[in-house]
């Protein structure tokens, strides 16, 4: 299976390193960036060919996914679409780049999907939203099984897409928000910031897991560890009183209401 990853930069990088590494010998990349060094690197970091120019990059791929960023999309989607295959697959992870505008430019019985990651996927813990138009079900399959190398993976409608981006790709910033508070309080308490941060990341990393793995609601896992009277249940009516709930949700909210107006272009 050929892979053209048009734009090396870090998601296209990670992506591309969870096929290499989900695949195997399967996989055979082939990598152009506009910045002739990236790309090269990449090849040199991935096991993939480095391409000098977009064209043999994508002529005899199977899957191209795009990861460039959405102002430039329109302009690189345009520039090579005459030298695809007839069944190749496009990959878009550009975020509020919407289904129709794809569409229009690839034009009309093209296969492509549009994918919201998150930049977890560069440590293979991603979750990748997956919204399929025109492709096969093998095909669908294969996007699948791609994006799993790099974590959970969600099929979707176009709505949900943009949804579930606005949790899993804002996400990631909220939760580093709360790592460095978390850590920045153990300082207050008198423990050294690198085992500050590696206490407070481990903490939210294992809890996540717990959470997954379990399969049992949040709610449930919290109050297992919420004693009678404990220290636990003071800092949960602590984090109740100064708003948590509602600052998360309204985060989530903001980001949608962005995302929306991202769509119609302002």
């Amino acid at each position: 299976m050929n892979i053209a990853v048009i734009g090396t930069g870090n998601m296209g990088r990670a992506l591309a390193k969870g096929f290499a590494n989900g695949f195997g010998d399967e996989v055979s990349l082939y990598l152009f960036d506009v910045n002739q060094d990236a790309s090269i690197k990449a090849a040199e970091e991935l096991g993939g060919k480095a391409c000098y120019d977009v064209k043999s990059a994508v002529e005899n791929a199977d899957y191209v996914l795009i990861a460039v960023k959405p102002v430039n999309f329109d302009e690189v989607l345009a520039g090579f679409k005459s030298y695809l295959k007839p069944d190749a697959v496009v990959l878009s992870i550009a975020a509020a780049v919407t289904v129709d505008r794809i569409r229009l430019i690839l034009g009309e019985g093209k296969p492509f999907v549009r994918i919201m990651p998150n930049t977890p996927a560069q440590v293979g813990c991603g979750v990748s939203a997956v919204c399929p138009v025109g492709l096969t079900e093998a095909q669908t399959n294969t996007v699948i099984k791609l994006f799993e190398t790099c974590g959970e993976v969600i099929v979707c409608k176009e709505k949900t897409l943009d949804n579930i981006g606005c949790v899993s790709g804002t996400g990631p910033a909220y939760v580093m928000l709360f790592i460095e508070a978390m850590a920045d309080a153990a300082c207050a308490l008198g423990i050294k910031r690198d085992d500050a941060i590696k206490i407070a990341a481990a903490t939210v990393m294992g809890s996540g897991k717990l959470c997954l793995e379990s399969g049992e609601h949040p709610a449930v896992l919290k109050d297992r560890v919420c004693s009678p009277g404990g220290t636990t249940i003071a800092g949960v009516k602590a984090l109740e009183e100064n708003g948590l709930r509602n600052a998360v949700i309204k985060a989530v909210d903001a980001a949608a209401e962005r995302t929306k107006q991202m769509k119609s272009g302002n």
